[in-house]
């Protein structure tokens, strides 16, 4: 490996890592700050900071501080019978693939160094000239630099072409779930080694519950396997930006994955693993201090790299509609409407910043989940899995297979058709974006008018029968006494 891509890994690994690390701390303050909002109630107040007799509290941040000051102080306890060899692995085993999944997520279009910017020599009424060997411009010419745009599909790639993703894999799908399922072990393993029966049950709640959800997530992907024709990751991005997005062609197996996802990170309606009202805390009851941390910690990690598949396999990835790798092309098949070369610099910012902007709203959506239903039974959870999930995933493998062979052999016309079809859902994509973003602008900038608001039944029924009735004050002992 060269020094130049040696320090290229180096910051796309600072990059992920560095985005996982922020949202999930940032998770932690919104399942308090979000569930507070949605339940009507305070949320974080508690932790502030006195300056010069102000109270600084940050709309709650600082008890995300609060809780890694209080991780890394509190006593390190373990059972007097645990395994201390397995006792002490089991939080590296649970946090370790999160983080290794983090190598194989593309998130941004892949960059060509020399095409960021280049320095020329100009001259009004002249052709540009390049610099001389010793990096000057000969006489009446300046020095200006450029940003210029790169030919995007159908153009060959850049010898010193950088994906933006760490590890570029080939078989980018079957390492996910080669990684993913290693969270299974530091789970069982946790429970195993704590010697507590609440331990134990707990870490076989999450040993059957994860094992039965990763199934139907595998089975949802070969759909999607099928009609991306790869397992790289960024394969299926690229796809996805030239085409449409994957949720317009695979819209069962979204589903079906995003609910597979939530279970396999073991949160609410998912949480049997730790249920607090039947296992204390499940596979985790017996820690405390930073080991306790880490398997939080990896909780709210998980949400973000499912979060991360979620975008990357149906949600275009780093791709926005009608946006490509030499800038924004708006045709509806044959017919191109509007065509805008973009510098190639901006081209790689705006689709990292999609990329990480589509994560931060998957995340949300699975916080909102979380403070929406209730806790499934153990026996609801598991025939969810198998009788429900599990066939589902099996007929969208059918149904893909069955209608992908009849495209193929449908001809040009219905290739023809399929593109403007798929030019059409990407400005629907468009016009949902734009109407979502004016829609936040507004409700932030319009003024809030408290309206009164009937609270309980009681008051409501009373009211739509036209009010309380109200009668004299009796003497209960007196009325006693007369009767």
């Amino acid at each position: 490996m060269t020094t130049n891509a040696l320090i290229w890994t180096v910051v796309k690994l600072a990059v992920m890592v560095g985005f996982l690390l922020n949202v999930a701390g940032l998770l932690t303050w919104y399942d308090r700050r979000g569930g507070a909002m949605m339940q009507d109630r305070l949320g974080p107040n508690r932790a502030a900071i006195k300056i010069f007799g102000f109270e600084l509290r940050i709309a709650g941040l600082l008890h995300t501080a609060a809780d890694g000051v209080k991780f890394f102080t509190k006593e390190d306890f373990m059972p007097p019978k645990a395994d201390r060899l397995l006792f002490s692995l089991a939080p590296m085993l649970a946090m370790a693939p999160v983080f290794a999944l983090l190598a194989v997520i593309p998130f941004g279009e892949t960059i060509s160094p020399d095409a960021l910017w280049r320095t020329v020599c100009m001259k009004t009424g002249a052709a540009t000239q390049a610099l001389s060997a010793a990096g000057t411009c000969a006489d009446g010419f300046e020095m200006h630099t450029m940003f210029p745009w790169v030919p995007g599909a159908g153009a060959p790639p850049r010898a010193n072409a950088i994906p933006l993703e760490v590890a570029p894999l080939d078989i980018g799908l079957l390492y996910i779930f080669a990684m993913a399922g290693q969270g299974i072990i530091g789970a069982a393993i946790a429970g195993w080694s704590s010697d507590n029966k609440f331990s134990l049950m707990g870490a076989l709640r999450a040993a059957s519950q994860m094992v039965s959800y990763e199934v139907t997530m595998g089975l949802t992907l070969i759909g999607a396997m099928m009609i991306y024709g790869s397992l790289r990751l960024e394969d299926m991005v690229v796809w996805q930006r030239d085409n449409c997005w994957g949720i317009f062609v695979q819209p069962l197996a979204f589903f079906l994955f995003f609910t597979a996802a939530i279970a396999e990170s073991k949160r609410i309606p998912f949480d049997l693993p730790e249920a607090e009202s039947e296992l204390v805390s499940g596979y985790f009851t017996e820690y405390s201090g930073m080991k306790f941390g880490m398997f939080y910690f990896a909780e709210y990690a998980e949400v973000v790299t499912s979060s991360m598949l979620v975008v990357t396999i149906f949600l275009g990835g780093w791709s926005l509609p009608f946006f490509h790798r030499d800038g924004i092309t708006i045709a509806f098949g044959d017919n191109q409407v509007l065509v805008q070369h973009l510098p190639h610099i901006w081209v790689v910012i705006i689709s990292v910043l999609a990329f990480f902007g589509k994560t931060l709203a998957i995340c949300w959506i699975q916080a909102f989940v979380r403070w929406s239903l209730p806790r499934f039974r153990y026996d609801q959870l598991m025939k969810l899995g198998w009788t429900v999930l599990l066939p589902l995933s099996l007929a969208n493998i059918f149904a893909t297979g069955v209608i992908w062979l009849a495209i193929q052999r449908g001809g040009a016309s219905v290739a023809a058709g399929l593109k403007t079809t798929a030019d059409l859902t990407q400005a629907f994509v468009a016009a949902t974006l734009t109407g979502l973003i004016v829609w936040a602008i507004v409700g932030i900038l319009k003024k809030p008018t408290p309206k009164p608001q009937v609270v309980g039944s009681s008051a409501s029924y009373a009211a739509a029968a036209g009010g309380a009735k109200e009668g004299p004050i009796h003497d209960e002992p007196a009325a006693r006494a007369s009767a």
